[in-house]
This record gives C-alpha cells, structure tokens and sequence, in this order.
C-alpha cells in the first residue's frame, strides 16, 4: 500500500515537472511581434497589424511587450502624447525596439512624437533591454497638470526612471533627434534671479533625462548615440541619482546645441565615456524661457569617467558656463583630447572634494572671456581655476589634479584670469602652452573668501616645463609658479581657428621633445587609474620618447 503511494505521488511529480518544462519551453519559443501605429490608416480597433495598424501611442501602453518585439511607427506623421512604457523587458539578444517605419519604402522623415502638453515624449519606467530609435521628438509648451489635476514637475523630450527596487538598463536612444522642449509656453520670461541658482528652482524642459532617485535599484549601461538635442529650455542630456546608482553610460558621437542649461551633465554616476560629441551655445538665452547658464559638460559626484574627443564651443552664462568643468565630489574625471573654444566661464574648472582628476591634451581657444560685474556676470571667467569650493560645507582640495600636455591660446583683447584655492593639494601642470597675447591677472575664487590666497607649503606641487609667450603671461600673484619656465612663440598655423590642425606649431625646435615625464604627484598612490602616459596626441599621432610641449606631438 505505502508502495502504491508512493508510485502515486511519484507519477504526479513527474507529471507536474512535464507540465512546467512545457510552459518554459512555451515561454522560450514566443515569437517577436511587430506593432504598428499610424495614424493616417489606423482605427480604434486596429489589431496593431501592418494590414490595421494602431491609431495612437496610448494603444502601445496597455500591450504586454515581450522580448524582441518590435514597435513601428509611420514615418512622416506626428504622434500626440506619449509612449509610455511600464516594467518592460527584452533580453540582449532579443531587445524590445521602438523605431520608425517606412510605409512602401518611401524614404520620408522619420516618426514624430509631438508630447506638447504631456510630460514626455517617451518614457521608460523599470525597464530593461529598450532600444529607442529614429525617432523625432518635440515638447513645445502646453498644458501643465495632468488629467488627474496633480501639477507636472518637468517635460522631457525622452525619460528612463525607476518606481521600485531593482536592476534596471540596458536602454538604448540612438539616432533620436529632440528639439523644441519647453515646459512653460512661448512668451514667458524668468526673473533675473532664477539663473543665479545652483541649477534652477523652476519648471524646464529637459531633452533626454535618467533619474534613479531609489537606494534600492540602480540604472546600469545605458547608451546615447548619434542623437541630435536642440533647442531646450534646460539640459540637453542630464543624469541623475542617488549614491553612484546609474553605472555605465555611453554618450557618443551626439549634437547638442543650444540648450538652455548645460549641454551634458552627470550626477551620481559610476564608470562611462562621454566620446565624439559636439556640443554649441548651452547656457543659451535666446529665449526667456531658457535658464540661460551652463557648461558644455559638468560633472557632480561622480567616479571614473572618460571624456574624450569632444567640441566644447560657446558656452554662455553669468556664472560657471566653461567648456567642461568638474564640480565637487568627484573622482577619476578624465578630460582628454577635447577642444574648447569660446566659452564664456574658461577651460580648466576643478572644484573641491575631487580626487585624481586630469584635463590632459586638450586644445583651448578664446576661453573664459567673461567679465565679472558687466551683463549680469556674477563670475569672474578663468582660464584656469582649482578652487576649494564644496556647497556649504568647508572648502577642501581639490586633491591630486593633473594638469598636462594642453595647448591654450587666448587672443589680445582677452584677459585671462587664473584662481588657485589655497585649499589645493597635490597639483601637477607641465607641459603645456600658454600663448596668451594679452594681460594675465589673478582672480579670486568668486563663492567664498577662503578661496583666497594663502602660504602654498606643503601643497605637493609639480609645476614645470611649460611654455609662455612672454614673462607675466602666468601672473605672479598667483599661489604657485613654474620652477623651470619656457619662453617663446610656438608659430601657430592660424592662431584663433576652430580647426584642430590650426594649432600645429611651426617653431618645431622650440617644442619637439622638450616635455617632461609625468609621474604621480609626491604623496599621491595613485595618479590617474587610466595611467599617466599618454601614447598619442590630439591629432591620434604617436608619441614616441619624450613628449613635446603642448597637446600636437611633431
């Protein structure tokens, strides 16, 4: 009897372990599925087929998308609201897309979403394995509450968020063109005070955002690639979150140009590149929506990132609004082979509590132009600036900058401006060219009187080897000087140009191989994780035994 129990049960047992392989097996085999929306042919009823397509994006929010499905919208048609997408999850190989169709191959613009009066144009929560693609999408106003009457924060042209714990990303927005994103409605003008806040106390329109403000979930590799962002009330591409939670960011080969605030900016993010992307006139004002402030590039308490290869060009504002500049609590920041040119606030800006942070092989041209006190400016722009500067807190470090092998050219009728915070610690600056043709003056730190200068012993300083059109050109007030200068003109091909080759010297004598090797600042275990040597320059050439002065090897 207790045999024929068992035999029962055994038999139930494997009946119940078939019954679930299948369902896995059912599960592995669902086939990708294609949706498609158009609004010119769709019907409320449409199946989401080629044949009857969907008539809106609110259909697309109520599908239960599974890996490798894909969503299409009509090209040439403009799409009302938004595409929203709750807790959806491809898999590497088998990623859910959203992307343009082209009805009978006919080769008009891509899709447009038009999220006026919504909050975004797409918006991805708790997803996984998303890839946005060739899509356009504008926000231009509208209404500010939503349907419920609860009052909206921000319009964005595309957010990836999360709402619970876990690990979410690998989202991918490629080929996107964003423009025209503004919360308030043309003719609203700000107060002149709003731009003197950190980051803006109001509403804005935001190009393409990540938030992860959960200490219980993070956002993990996510790409941007060869996007267009134009035209936004605040930032063009903006990461935020809590405790380093967003990890692994790729920003590459975009265009963001005249943004309101500024061009790229990185908050609580771990490991990424920033790579081949332009960025024009942030900080713009030539809309009285516009916050009208900001760097081409900023980061904030952020580790381990490199940034390289960029155009950095016109920043405007009255305060901050460099090329790029590295704000506090970071680490690890790598600023190479980027070209800077007139950009309102300067080139170099490293702020306090950063650690182990390098501009090296950059070009600069025309920076830090601005004039404290004329047009509303409430900062003096520097060409270069280590200042001590930690929000509220006391002012501490900078520590261990790196400073290296950059070429900087700053015209006649600019006066270029240096502050050194008497709070850095551990500095090295070699190698580099400063030609400036007119008056050099120090400045103080513009946020706090303990910015200025003080006794620099037992600063850690290795401060040599560059070049300078003429005695004066690094002033003498200020904090530190070169123990081994260089005096001379290296010849430019055609100082002033926005051409990297324009900045190839002609006085080769003055400048080939008489570069010093750089090593770890006294006192520093580190240098910079990625390593000190450099084995090409600006233009990809190599160098090879010891380096020349400035960022183009001969």
């Amino acid at each position: 009897m207790e045999n024929n129990k068992w035999l029962t049960h055994f038999g139930i047992s494997l009946l119940l372990v078939f019954f679930l392989s299948q369902r896995v097996v059912c599960i592995n085999n669902i086939q990708p599925v294609s949706y498609y929306v158009d609004t010119s042919t769709g019907i409320k009823t449409g199946k989401g087929t080629l044949r009857e397509p969907f008539s809106s994006l609110t259909e697309i929010t109520s599908l239960i998308l599974n890996p490798g499905d894909t969503v299409f919208l009509a090209s040439g048609l403009t799409f009302a609201g938004s595409l929203v997408l709750n807790n959806v999850h491809g898999t590497e190989s088998m990623p859910v897309v959203i992307t343009t169709f082209y009805p009978e191959n006919k080769k008009t613009e891509a899709a447009r979403i038009d999220a006026k009066g919504s909050s975004c144009g797409v918006l991805l929560t708790n997803c996984s394995y998303v890839k946005v693609e060739n899509l356009i999408i504008t926000a231009n106003g509208g209404q500010t509450t939503y349907d419920n009457g609860e009052n909206m924060t921000m319009r964005c042209g595309i957010l990836v968020t999360t709402t619970r714990s876990g690990v979410y990303g690998h989202v991918v927005l490629s080929g996107l063109k964003i423009r025209d994103v503004f919360f308030e409605e043309k003719g609203f003008v700000r107060n002149a005070e709003e731009v003197r806040t950190a980051n803006g106390t109001q509403h804005y329109g935001w190009g393409i955002r990540f938030i992860n403000e959960r200490e219980d979930a993070s956002l993990e590799n996510l790409q941007v690639l060869n996007c267009e962002v134009k035209n936004t009330e605040h930032t063009g591409i903006k990461f935020t979150a809590i405790n380093k939670s967003i990890k692994n960011i790729r920003v590459q080969d975009n265009l963001v140009t005249k943004t309101g605030g500024p061009g790229i900016q990185m908050s609580g993010v771990n490991g990424g590149i920033v790579k081949n992307n332009v960025v024009d006139s942030s900080g713009s004002c030539d809309d009285g929506r516009k916050w009208g402030r900001g760097s081409g590039l900023w980061t904030w308490s952020t580790s381990d990132v490199l940034i390289e290869k960029n155009r950095f060009l016109n920043a405007n504002g009255p305060g901050d609004s460099a090329g790029a500049h590295i704000d506090y609590n970071c680490r690890n920041i790598i600023l190479q082979y980027n070209f800077s040119a007139n950009n309102a606030g300067g080139f170099c800006e490293i702020l306090g509590n950063n650690y182990n942070c390098a501009y090296r092989y950059n070009i600069s041209v025309n920076d830090g132009y601005r004039i404290k006190g004329k047009d509303g400016a409430f900062q003096e722009g520097k060409i270069f600036w280590l200042s001590g500067y930690v929000g509220k807190d006391n002012p501490r470090g900078p520590f261990n900058s790196y400073f290296y092998n950059n070429t900087i050219y700053v015209k006649k009728d600019i006066v270029a401006r240096f502050a050194i915070a008497k709070t850095s610690e551990g500095i090295c600056i070699a190698n580099n060219m400063f030609i400036i043709e007119g008056e050099s003056i120090e400045v103080e730190g513009d946020q706090y009187v303990v910015d200025k200068k003080g006794d620099a012993d037992e600063r850690r300083v290795f401060f040599e080897n560059n070049l300078y059109l003429r005695v004066g050109s690094w002033p003498s007030s200020v904090l530190i000087h070169d123990a081994k200068p260089v005096y001379g003109n290296p010849e430019f091909h055609c100082a002033g140009g926005l051409a990297l080759t324009d900045y190839i010297p002609s006085n080769e004598s003055l400048i080939r191989d008489k570069g010093t090797e750089i090593k770890p600042i006294a006192g520093d275990t580190i240098g910079l994780t990625i390593g000190l040597k450099v084995e090409k320059d600006i233009l990809g050439n190599d160098i090879l035994g010891k380096p020349d002065i400035g960022a183009i090897e001969m």
